[in-house]
């Protein structure tokens, strides 16, 4: 988790970002119908693709990141949420070493916040698992990683202890957010709740709301595709980030589980079974001698800003409404940090953070 600073816009991403939207087996897809739409987005992400930005983003990213680690096991501590967090390595898998020390500004950016990785050779990865295939030669080795055995889980025992704890739930369909004194939420039922402070977290449907306050923010929904193979014969020793593919592999409960692709398409669009068939590629790439005909595969709404940062705090003009969203591929990483900071924020407190970056009204 803490090695996820990194972002979505990143420098090498410059190169190959034309190509790759051009390429249908490319792990970047673009449905070209939804171009106008996404250029206002997409104008200032590939400004941020540039080295100079680089620096100043990761700096952001690591004040949510860099203590993801004991924020989710001081929360998970005591509940039974706790049982599906699992520490171990991230092994970042390369065909050639070549490709692992062509990235020299990631590897620089990383050493920078104190991540030298170990770096092995197909000897070594094929002592850690006689299993995975020929086409990895090269890898590094991150420690001190966590993961979760079971996201769904995780999070369905984090709920259930907050009502335990008196919380309270009610599930309905936001159609009104209005700021003020006395800012109020409206459901779709005509049903009407007002509050001193007002959390908007909505993920990629917080644009629209925030809409309504007046704040324009600049976020869209970055598809990402999963495919979970139920009880494998074998699976992995540690998750495995796959740079060729741009897909984490990760051993989970009963489970092994793929997760990449970033597709930029409608909310509302079908997922695509030829982005699957990506990830399935690259199961067969892994560990070809493994039985992967019988997958199950979801697609996911990652919601992503042009600067890859958070969206974090009040927006001018638009008073006691707080915004948390944002997290594109770490929001279940940061959420504990967010929730933290919109909390202090809530209760009149001033966070031990500079919370300028992160901004609605930067956009």
């Amino acid at each position: 988790m803490r090695v996820s600073m990194m972002p979505v816009a990143s420098p090498s991403l410059v190169r190959k970002a034309p190509a790759m939207i051009l390429d249908p087996g490319s792990p970047l897809y673009m449905r070209w119908f939804y171009l106008p739409r996404l250029l206002p987005w997409l104008i200032p992400f590939f400004l941020n693709l540039s080295p100079s930005r680089l620096g100043p983003i990761t700096e952001v990213l690591s004040q949510v990141t860099f203590d993801c680690n004991d924020q989710h096991m001081a929360l998970a501590k005591g509940t039974a949420a706790e049982r599906h967090l699992t520490r171990g390595e991230l092994v970042t898998l390369y065909g050639q070493e070549d490709d692992y020390r062509s990235d020299r500004l990631t590897i620089e950016i990383r050493r920078k916040f104190g991540f030298e990785p170990r770096c092995i050779g197909r000897n070594e990865l094929r002592e850690r698992e006689p299993n995975l295939g020929p086409a990895y030669t090269f890898a590094t080795v991150f420690d001190d990683y966590t993961w979760l055995t079971s996201p769904g889980d995780y999070v369905a025992n984090l709920f259930a202890h907050y009502c335990a704890q008196g919380g309270t739930f009610i599930r309905g369909k936001v159609v009104d957010l209005t700021q003020g004194p006395m800012p109020s939420v409206t459901l779709d039922g005509g049903e009407t709740f007002k509050a001193d402070k007002i959390t908007l977290t909505a993920s990629v449907w917080s644009g629209p709301l925030a809409k309504k306050l007046g704040v324009k923010v600049k976020v869209t929904a970055e598809r990402g595709y999963h495919l979970a193979l139920n009880n494998p014969a074998f699976t992995a020793p540690q998750p495995y980030m796959v740079t060729d593919a741009k897909v984490v592999v990760t051993p989970m409960q009963n489970q092994l589980r793929g997760a990449g692709i970033v597709e930029f398409a409608g909310i509302d669009d079908p997922a695509r079974e030829e982005l699957v068939a990506l990830i399935r590629k690259a199961f067969r790439r892994l560990y070809p001698s493994l039985n992967i005909d019988e997958m199950e595969s979801w697609m996911g709404l990652r919601p992503t800003t042009p600067d890859s940062m958070p969206v974090l705090g009040e927006a001018r003009g638009a008073p006691n409404v707080l915004h948390a969203y944002g997290g594109q591929h770490i929001g279940l990483t940061i959420g504990l940090k967010l929730g933290r900071l919109v909390a202090e924020l809530a209760g009149g407190r001033t966070p031990n953070a500079n919370l300028v970056p992160y901004s609605p009204d930067r956009f």
